[in-house]
This record gives C-alpha cells, sequence and structure tokens, in this order.
C-alpha cells in the first residue's frame, strides 16, 4: 500500500466514498459488471469474484480445504476472507443477505 499523509488519507476516503456512491448508483447487475469491467484489470476481477464466491461456503462451515477443492481458490485467500467476515466491516454479510432478499429473477 501507499504511505499517505492525513490529507493523502482524507482524498483517498473521499474517492473511495465516490466509488461507492457510482456503484449504489447502478441498479442492474449488468450495469455493474459492464463498470467494474472498466474499472478492474482480469486478474482484479478474478480475484474479486474467488473471494466472493467463498463466503457462502464459510458461512455454512465448509472447510477451507473443502472449498478449495471445490473453487481452486486458495487457502491464504479462504483465510483471509474467514477473517474479514469475522472482524471486517459487515459488508460481505450485507450483500449476501440483501441477495438472498430478492426475487431469483432480480439477480440475473
Amino acid at each position: 500500500m501507499k504511505r499517505r499523509s492525513p490529507a493523502d488519507d482524507r482524498a483517498a476516503s473521499a474517492s473511495l466514498q465516490a466509488l461507492s456512491r457510482a456503484l449504489a448508483s447502478l441498479g442492474k447487475p449488468e450495469d455493474v459488471r459492464a463498470f467494474l469491467q472498466d474499472l478492474c484489470t482480469p486478474a482484479e476481477l478474478e480475484a474479486m469474484a474467488d473471494r466472493w464466491r467463498v463466503v457462502p461456503l464459510l458461512l455454512k462451515g465448509v472447510p477451507y480445504r473443502e472449498i478449495h477443492d471445490l473453487t481452486e481458490v486458495s487457502v491464504t485467500t479462504i483465510g483471509r476472507v474467514a477473517r474479514t467476515l469475522e472482524s471486517g466491516t459487515g459488508g460481505y454479510a450485507s450483500a449476501l443477505r440483501r441477495q438472498q432478499s430478492r426475487p431469483a429473477a432480480a439477480s440475473h
């Protein structure tokens, strides 16, 4: 990560807030996908998709090694996601709840 001054931290926080608003403004999954494909490299998208793919398995209590065998996501990444689920900001859980509360047709 970059070393930042307090002013840099404020600018980074404002940029993250602006990015969050941009994502929140996109109402359709295909719009979010297009935005993410423009914003991220293929490797970044793959890393984010891998993390998201292991969230429901971790919440079901599937062992790390089994998740790795099912998804080919590294055990290190699985562990990082598990730590974030345990002590992060709650973003994974919130997104999963919202996704599960929508009708199936709305998630495509």
